[in-house]
């Protein structure tokens, strides 16, 4: 049985690629752009872009490209400047202004990313959930190319649930069931040069222009930004606050839900000052 998706769903062409977008929701808070990270179709953010919607923000979660309905770029086109043009692009033809950008993952590099090549002295909202700080002179990925592999054929093949569980023991079984559904819908092309870039391409000389209003959230437990990459990034830009998600590896969310939105929800809501 297919799992209930509540956003709507809509196409547009940008930077050369068509897109396929879930749109959630008519608030007057504003408008939240939400990067899922790099096998995630836009649908695995769903039960993320409920509550969010409740909260009285517009949620539009982009299907990046090769992954989901948008479509495969050419091998060479999964550099982190594609997909923050994409990213452009996209706010563009929705005719976005004053964005909230939440990014997981590769989603917080793309956001980094897109903050800073594109029209920089803009103030942005920031969010960025626990970017990979992998990168040249910084050791590798601590998920390797060949268990990105292994998850994709499984699901490609028919994976079950107690399979999948092995990758995400914390997850709530909906949300492996749906990562299951969707996850076969990532090129692997797309994934591969996406994780090659992981090592790289150097987050750290985005990360060091970002300037306030931003935020860092990273898990407690995470090994993609463990507490010595925490500290380096202190030390490369003090002016973004960095908070540490307790009982989260790297799906904080999924993770750990509530300690999740304890720490977004003032900070979307300006109940906490960053």
């Amino acid at each position: 049985m297919a799992i209930e998706i509540s956003g709507r769903s809509r196409f547009v062409r940008a930077n050369g690629l068509r897109h396929h977008v879930l749109d959630y929701g008519r608030g007057d808070k504003g408008t939240i752009v939400m990067l899922p990270g790099i096998t995630s179709p836009a649908a695995t953010a769903d039960f993320l872009a409920v509550p969010l919607s409740k909260m009285g923000f517009r949620v539009v979660v982009p299907d990046l490209r090769g992954r989901g309905q948008t479509d495969i770029a050419p091998s060479g086109q999964y550099r982190i400047e594609d997909y923050a043009a994409d990213v452009a692009g996209l706010i563009d033809a929705f005719d976005i202004a004053d964005e909230i950008v939440i990014g997981h993952s590769l989603g917080a590099r793309i956001a980094a990313a897109y903050a800073v090549l594109h029209d920089p002295e803009k103030p942005r909202r920031l969010v960025l959930v626990d970017p990979p700080t992998s990168g040249p002179g910084r050791g590798l990925y601590p998920t390797s190319r060949d268990s990105f592999l292994t998850q994709l054929n499984e699901a490609k093949r028919g994976s079950s649930v107690e399979e999948a569980r092995r990758f995400y023991p914390k997850w709530p079984e909906r949300e492996l069931r749906l990562r299951l559904d969707v996850l076969p819908s990532c090129d692997e092309t797309a994934v591969l040069e996406t994780h090659a870039g992981f090592e790289s391409e150097d987050f750290f000389p985005f990360w060091a222009k970002l300037k306030r209003p931003a935020i860092l959230l990273r898990g407690a437990e995470s090994p993609v930004v463990p507490p010595s990459a925490a500290a380096d990034l202190a030390a490369a830009n003090p002016t973004i606050p960095i908070i540490a998600i307790p009982g989260a590896g790297h799906m904080i969310p999924w993770d750990n839900f509530r300690g999740f939105f304890e720490v977004l929800a003032p900070v979307l809501t300006g109940g906490r000052k960053h």
